[in-house]
């Protein structure tokens, strides 16, 4: 395991990361439920109605959310933009229950294992495109790259993380 850490981290550029992302929602109160009830997010700071930030780490806020109101347009389809949002999820067990929350709440999802992470991808509630994944390239059997292959994730897979022991 210590050698496919180095190995990958040979190629990691240390430069810049990725700092966060910021949404425009149409309703605020909707959009901090829905990160903080299905990522656990935690709402950081307020800015009158129409600005929240929101951290899943020590920093002050890995997403900021704008509302623009009720009557702001979708992008559509086919247009240069950002694709979608991907959120790191820690372990299997919390993957599982997240998609175990998403599922109680009839929010359609798919899910996908790259062998290097499973995957599963929904919309959130004003339809931008939202990814959790757990990292998998650690453990045994999992691949270094991805290499564009997505193989069936089913839901008995999830839900068997739910029984083992935790990897953290």
């Amino acid at each position: 395991r210590a050698e496919r850490v180095r190995r990958r981290m040979r190629h990691v550029d240390t430069r810049a990361r990725l700092g966060y992302a910021v949404l425009r929602v149409r309703n605020l109160e909707r959009s901090l439920v829905f990160y903080q009830r299905f990522l656990g997010l935690r709402l950081v700071e307020r800015v009158g109605s129409g600005y929240a930030f929101l951290s899943g780490s020590a920093r002050h806020h890995d997403l900021a959310l704008i509302q623009v109101g009720t009557d702001a347009l979708d992008q559509p389809p086919g247009i240069v933009g950002v694709e979608r949002i991907a959120f790191e999820l820690p372990d299997p067990q919390t993957f599982a229950r997240t998609y175990q929350r998403l599922c109680e709440q009839n929010i359609p999802l798919k899910t996908v294992d790259r062998m290097i992470a499973w995957v599963m991808s929904f919309a959130d509630p004003d339809g931008n495109r939202i990814e959790a994944y757990c990292d998998r390239r650690d453990l045994p059997g999992a691949a270094d790259l991805w290499q564009g292959r997505d193989l069936p994730l089913p839901p008995e897979k999830i839900l068997a993380a739910l029984q083992a022991p935790s990897e953290g």
